[in-house]
């Protein structure tokens, strides 16, 4: 089916819709949040097929939301109707007023007026007419006076900026400009270039709104346009010195990409003709009701101006404003240096409705969860977007041509639009193929049959039939799998099924388990497996009757016939040697050396370990839990502690023979929470003590982890070992290490080996560790190098998590060590875990990525599985798939649970199979797809030079784009960037991964810092990687005190920065909270509790608890979000012009980073080109 053949169904991107006032707005990461005002925004991707779609007013643009300015640019998605296109005026300096209401513009009534530039902004595009219009063959003079209609807003379309090189070529282009329909096709235009102003006078400064028309009307059968940006020169043509950048309107527009603002003063950004006076840009008037003014007024002293123009340009210096015009004179002073001018609708900028705030237009209401069909692709021509003036820009970011920021796809435009699209209803998974809300969306999950994309997400929800279809499209099938997820309590938690002696119900042939996918026959006796066909008897004590439809019966009894997702209990068969597994077991072993006994760790850890061992996991209703603990302290030489609870006293052991480990005893070693409590409270209290005036610095590494497993072994048990070690082993000893560090490495062949450990020894003693299911978890605290890439091999291969505290100090890092551990101790595991994935013949899993040992092809085996940890699985073709039957996958998980009790865990998945591409590239999942990049680029570092890596990073990312251009987007010019609607931030996120500390360290990151990360990342689900690579930026001076919302988040980027604001950016290991220069006293003082900014601490690692509602608010913003991630972040203050903000600014990463990372503008055009060079 071709994408431009879609039923057109969907309504406008964002459209407000009255049938489900009063949702909550979901919070980011899953945690709903009370008493958030209503979303009003419709269906993402429409409603259901067959409810008709009232047509907008003619004039209105949907509110797209925060934080583009201006009106949205629809990226020409499949469906959604018209909104209409412009990407407008080179970027202001903010305006403080509201925008006018449309001079003579009749509105209907219950339609919010809102200036007909959008938000406040010079509007460059033709809306999309109520009536469907006829394309005349040149744009028609617009009548000023002359009557809107009734449902219309007028709307000027003022060209600033050089006139297109003659009439001709301007009606040709639009006249031409056919929008991805497949009925009409005329030739695409080439696009107006950007060069030299011609002798040609200009053509008339305004278009009509409704003679000239772009689109082409669209009946139900035909498909919805893309949308396309278009571009004339190459992207490495300059603009003409001074000129200002044509204004011509967009051919069509991208969701989410939206035009930057109009001035109030005729400042040095707004357009200056290129012959003549300066023009009067739009002025805002007084605001409209119920419209949201933003930002402080603009005498407030956080109004960042923009600079002078430099006298390159042609055209005269800015004057005052024209008569006529209310608004500040042009501001004639620089800028404070390094902060360019503010871009974000949040200061200053007056903007149509936001997410989070009212809404207008009443759309039609979503029914069901079931998305629409989706909108088509974007269009988006780097060239022909406007840019903001070169004066603006710091000298060393002049490029040669820039594009505007807010035209090009915002990842925060794409997570309002989900959220207030997709978060009201549940997802109900019924649906084969179904692509779920993202990962940012807090949504519920109703499983019918397929698995939750808690548990597992995929990169695309319809895959290619044929493998040459897959290779042409190099689009990765992979899926994220994350089997013991945890689910919010609305959700109900997989059933239990026991099945007796018989164990669960299997195919003969593959083995795979009974599922809703099976198909009975023969009246029930037999089945017919779905994975590999084969014909399997059904056990008698099995046996149900089927209904009228071929269903059993006892369909919706039984949970592994009616659910994606339920547990087995296993039989013995599924035990080691046989029998039954005992309850695991936790080892806690501590460094004694001087360094953690200085630093006050140990006795920290010990004071901790007293009131933690009442939390050790328990399940369901169990009065205690029946984990057994064991204690181990060292240093050169390791100490066990026998605390049997007959003792009066515990005892210590020492085994100075670190060469030859073993456990000393054994009777008292793993003890009874309960039974030893005294014992192990004394022992606790004396460790300290012990050890306070010890000079012994050198420490050892490999023995503790050995000794653990011999401990394990001994009591025929699973278990976990908590290790707390502070430097690197250097001391006499199996596995000890010498400093490597070598930053003289970096960019060269060898910068692979930084990554590699130093030995095998780690290597084979993590294959022991997994076949006892001994999961190693290591709590880091160094003060200096200490090779983390070889320390955590063990913990990587055994399924465990790596801490890491660089210079640790009690006072500022204790809070979140000590969430980190009580997390940790307290979290569901699985221990002895055997994940095996099958699929449906004609795929099959060929690559594992994260936390774990493979000793064969097909099983992962992981000592330890938290509910933290994801295995992401890659898919390839053996063969071909048909579209009637799909693909399926299962993932079955067999693990011992806290309880001892041997468990398999089920996940079944269908997803749709499709022979066009167009299918594929409709369903993916960007998200899901950069999780797997990230992980495959970070393993790739390991064998292949970092700049190998990113250069293949990049190339199968263009090449993705390339063949979704080539195939599946209308034919236009070579000039125009065209995206898919569902991988539009692709770009944007990728930019995030080549940036970030593994694969282009700045001078400041440490070569344990790049391994840590690495790990990290390795076994990280799709939200986290979402928030990793691009952070959540909230400003914290826009929140309400008086809800529980969380205030709309804004791009990671310096220029959206006010310096009367303050900044809350997370990225999941990490919450800064910024503090501008110009911040209000009142503000400081109740959030720090200082008088004045200087005042400010950038020592605080919490914020200090007052009694107002602003410290309040910022409270509870700062411990929801530590809530919502699996590691407790660091709170780091930061003081704008501080030493710090070098640190902060590595996160805003659409910007260009210090360690030579492009910015998104750059990267995109540089995406462009590689695409044009792969499809010339």
């Amino acid at each position: 089916m071709s994408v431009n053949q879609q039923a057109h169904t969907g309504p406008p991107y964002g459209q407000p819709q009255p049938g489900y006032q009063g949702y909550q707005q979901p919070a980011y990461g899953g945690q709903p949040l009370p008493g958030v005002p209503q979303s009003q925004y419709g269906a993402y991707n429409g409603p259901m097929p067959g409810y008709q779609q009232p047509v907008p007013p003619q004039g209105y643009f949907p509110p797209l939301g925060f934080p583009s300015k201006g009106s949205p640019v629809s990226l020409n998605s499949d469906t959604s109707s018209l909104a209409p296109n412009f990407i407008g005026s080179s970027r202001a300096p903010p305006t403080s007023g509201a925008p006018p209401a449309a001079s003579g513009a009749s509105l209907p009534s219950g339609h919010l007026a809102y200036s007909q530039f959008g938000h406040g902004d010079v509007q460059n595009g033709i809306p999309a007419s109520a009536a469907p219009m006829q394309r005349p063959p040149a744009s028609q003079p617009f009548l000023p006076g002359s009557a809107p209609t009734p449902v219309s807003q007028t709307s000027t379309f003022q060209q600033y900026g050089p006139p297109p090189a003659s009439v001709q070529q301007l009606s040709n282009h639009m006249a031409g400009m056919t929008i991805g329909s497949t009925t009409a096709s005329a030739p695409p235009p080439a696009g107006l270039g950007y060069g030299p102003p011609t002798s040609i006078p200009p053509v008339s400064g305004s278009f009509s709104t409704t003679g000239s028309g772009l689109y082409t009307p669209y009946t139900a059968s035909q498909g919805p346009p893309p949308t396309s940006v278009s571009q004339g020169l190459p992207l490495a043509q300059p603009p003409f010195p001074g000129q200002p950048v044509s204004t011509q309107r967009l051919p069509t527009q991208v969701p989410g990409f939206a035009p930057p603002p109009s001035s109030t003063g005729i400042g040095p950004s707004s357009y200056l003709p290129t012959t003549g006076a300066p023009r009067p840009p739009t002025m805002p008037g007084p605001p409209l009701p119920g419209q949201t003014i933003a930002g402080p007024p603009a005498s407030q002293p956080n109004h960042v101006s923009s600079p002078p123009p430099p006298s390159t340009m042609s055209g005269p210096h800015p004057g005052p404003p024209m008569s006529g015009l209310h608004g500040p004179p042009p501001p004639t002073h620089p800028p404070q240096p390094g902060y360019q001018m503010q871009q974000n609708g949040s200061f200053g900028q007056v903007r149509g409705p936001q997410p989070n705030y009212g809404g207008a237009y009443p759309g039609t209401p979503n029914y069901g969860s079931q998305p629409g069909p989706p909108p088509p692709p974007k269009r988006l021509d780097p060239d022909s977007i406007p840019s903001p003036q070169l004066n603006e820009l710091p000298p060393q970011q002049k490029p040669r041509h820039r594009i505007d920021p807010d035209a090009i796809p915002s990842p925060i435009q794409v997570i309002e639009d989900d959220r207030s699209n997709r978060g009201s209803e549940p997802f109900v998974t019924g649906v084969r193929g179904q692509v779920p809300p993202l990962v940012t969306t807090n949504f519920l999950v109703k499983d019918q049959g397929n698995a939750s994309p808690r548990y597992i997400r995929c990169t695309s929800y319809n895959i290619p039939c044929t493998s040459d279809m897959a290779k042409q499209s190099q689009v990765p099938l992979a899926a994220v799998i994350k089997p013991l997820a945890t689910l919010p309590p609305e959700e109900t938690l997989p059933y239990l099924v026991d099945h007796g002696e018989s164990g669960p119900v299997r195919c003969n042939r593959c083995k795979a388990y009974m599922c809703p996918f099976m198909q009975f026959i023969e009246g029930g006796r037999r089945f017919q497996c779905c994975f590999c066909s084969c014909v399997t008897e059904v056990p008698p004590h099995y046996f149900q009757h089927l209904d009228h439809t071929g269903k059993r019966v006892d369909f919706y009894d039984r949970p592994e016939l009616s659910l994606g997702s339920y547990e087995f209990l296993a039989t013995v068969d599924y035990c080691k040697n046989n029998k039954f597994p005992s309850p695991p077991a936790f080892i806690f072993m501590i460094d004694v050396s001087y360094n953690a006994v200085k630093s006050g760790l140990v006795r920290l850890i010990c004071e901790e370990l007293k009131s933690l061992l009442d939390y050790l996991p328990r399940e369901g209703n169990m009065e205690e839990s029946a984990i057994r603990v064991g204690f181990v302290t060292y240093n050169k030489v390791l100490h066990f502690y026998n605390v049997k609870s007959s003792l009066a006293q515990p005892q210590m052991m020492v085994v100075s023979d670190v060469a030859d480990m073993f456990v000393p005893l054994l009777d008292g070693f793993l003890v009874n929470v309960n039974e030893s409590r005294t014992v192990i409270a004394s022992l606790l209290d004396q460790i300290p003590e012990m050890f306070a005036d010890t000079r012994e610095t050198e420490t050892v590494f490999a023995p503790v982890i050995q000794a653990g497993l011999e401990a394990l072994k001994a009591a025929e048990c699973a278990g976990k070992l908590f290790i707390f070690h502070t430097s690197l082993p250097i001391a006499e000893a199996p596995g000890k290490l010498k400093n490597r560090d070598d930053k003289k490495l970096i960019n060269t062949d060898k910068e692979k080996t930084l990554f590699q450990p130093q030995t095998s020894f780690y290597n084979n003693l993590a294959k022991d560790c997994v076949a006892q299911g001994c999961c190693v978890d290591l709590f880091l605290f160094p003060n200096q190098y200490l090779d983390v890439a070889t320390l955590g091999v063990v913990t990587y291969q055994t399924g465990g998590s790596i801490y890491k505290y660089a210079y640790f100090q009690l006072e500022t890092d204790q809070d979140r060590f000590l969430n980190d551990l009580r997390r940790d101790v307290q979290k569901e595991v699985g221990f002895d875990a055997v994940m095996r994935v099958r699929t449906s013949t004609g795929i099959r899993a060929t690559d594992f990525f994260g936390a774990f040992y493979m000793s064969n092809t097909t099983d992962v085996e992981m000592a330890g599985l938290d509910c933290d940890k994801t295995i992401t699985v890659e898919f390839k073709h053996d063969d071909k798939l048909s579209e009637d039957s799909g693909a399926l996958l299962q993932c079955a998980l067999l693990y011992t649970s806290c309880t001892g009790q041997r468990r398999l865990r089920i996940h079944n998945l269908s997803l749709n199979c499709c022979t066009q591409l167009a299918d594929l590239y409709r369903n993916c999942e960007t998200d899901t797809l950069i999780n797997y990049l990230a992980k495959y680029a970070y393993r790739g570092v390991l064998s292949s030079p970092v700049k190998t890596v990113r250069d293949a990073l990049i190339n199968q990312c263009a090449q993705i784009l390339a063949c979704y251009r080539k195939n599946c987007a209308s034919p236009s010019s070579a000039g125009q960037l065209i995206l898919p609607e569902c991988m539009k931030l692709l770009p944007v996120y990728l930019n995030c991964v080549l940036k970030s500390d593994v694969l282009q360290p700045g001078p400041e990151v440490t070569t344990d810092d790049r391994a840590y990360i690495r790990q990290l990342v390795t076994s990280m689900d799709v939200a986290e990687t979402n928030v990793f690579f691009y952070p959540r930026l909230l400003p914290l001076t826009k929140a309400d005190v008086d809800s529980d919302c969380l205030p709309a988040a804004i791009r990671n980027s310096e220029e959206r920065l006010s310096k009367g604001d303050i900044y809350l950016l997370e990225n999941g290991l990490n919450i800064f909270v910024w503090v501008g220069v110009n911040v209000q006293q009142g503000l400081i003082q109740n959030l720090f509790g200082v008088s004045s900014f200087s005042q400010i601490s950038n020592a605080l690692s919490t914020l200090p608890v007052l009694e107002n509602p602003f410290s309040k608010k910022v409270r509870f913003i700062v411990d929801m979000l530590q809530v919502q991630r699996s590691r407790y972040m660091k709170l780091i203050i930061v003081k704008q012009e501080d030493k710090l903000e070098m640190l902060f600014k590595h996160f805003l990463v659409e910007d260009k980073s210090l360690s030579g990372g492009a910015s998104y503008v750059d990267f995109l055009c540089h995406m462009h080109k590689e695409i044009r060079q792969l499809l010339s």
